[in-house]
């Protein structure tokens, strides 16, 4: 008899309750204690404005000498406010939280040393930093505001979509702080920039470490069977038709840990020479017999 499949029961914490609060509130902390330091240490030292309320804040401070904290306050609140009079009260409590906490964390990070003058590093390490801490608390379901609430406001009175919005936001920023500083100090904000949303993207999807495999043969009970018992992975029959020839034929879909590559490579080999097989990444994969994240 072919051997029973073991099944791996992982804790799940269930939305609305304490402990998914607590944890939801301590990614938006940490994200943001990563932000600030992320900021003091590299960003604001070496006038890198890269966007953002953050970046105005570098701006203000070289030119009226205010501390960055102050500005950022000054615009976030109100920011936030406006945006629950024109946008609706959807942004919640955790987008005020992060409006306040933020700045607070900066103030209190302001004093710390920073390890480098090298305008370069500090825009690569900077940008992955404020990657870091704003993959926690998008993960945490948190904002920090600033100006995605201006762009959202944008978006919803003038049609320009918010990825523009943004874009264009963030823009402005940068081009200001080519004119205050210099025009190298803008190309260093570029490059933190995009660092910044390459990181968010690894923080929130992880890098990969499952591929979903696509299973089309003519032997799919004994393909299925294979991959149930040999290989000890559930699979999901998908309806496929082809298009050359028109015939229906179901198309086996495999979710396995890269380690399980060689090995699925190998079952299908054996069971069917002749199978069609497509290996993709699967960015993150949750439920069971695989690891749940927040």
């Amino acid at each position: 008899m072919p051997k029973a499949v073991k099944r791996r029961k992982d804790p799940i914490i269930k939305s609305g309750s304490p402990v998914h609060f607590l944890l939801e509130y301590g990614l938006l902390f940490a994200g943001s204690l990563v932000i600030a330091l992320s900021f003091n240490l590299f960003l604001n030292p070496n006038r890198i404005a890269s966007g953002g309320v953050a970046g105005i804040s570098t701006i203000v401070e070289a030119v009226w000498g205010i501390q960055p904290a102050l500005t950022q306050w000054a615009l976030n609140i109100p920011l936030f406010l406006l945006g629950v009079v024109l946008l609706g009260g959807k942004f919640g409590v955790k987008t005020a939280v992060g409006s306040v906490i933020l700045p607070f964390l900066v103030l209190i990070t302001s004093h710390i040393e920073p390890p480098t003058k090298d305008v370069l590093l500090a825009s690569i390490y900077g940008g992955i930093g404020i990657g870091v801490g704003l993959g926690l608390v998008f993960r945490g379901r948190g904002s920090t505001g600033g100006l995605d609430l201006a762009a959202q406001i944008l978006h919803k009175y003038t049609g320009v979509s918010l990825g523009l919005a943004i874009a264009l936001l963030d823009g402005m920023v940068i081009l200001t702080a080519g004119i205050v500083f210099s025009p190298a100090n803008a190309l260093y904000a570029m490059i933190g920039l995009f660092v910044t949303s390459k990181t968010i993207d690894v923080v929130q999807l992880g890098l990969s470490t499952s591929k979903v495999a696509y299973i089309i043969t003519e032997k799919t009970e004994e393909m299925s069977a294979a991959v149930l018992y040999d290989l000890d992975r559930g699979l999901t029959r998908l309806s496929g038709q082809g298009g050359y020839t028109g015939d229906v034929r179901p198309v086996l879909m495999v979710v396995i840990s890269n380690r399980e590559v060689s090995k699925i490579k190998s079952v299908v080999r054996s069971v069917d020479p002749r199978a069609f097989m497509i290996l993709s990444d699967a960015a993150e994969v949750f439920g069971e017999g695989f690891k749940l994240h927040v």
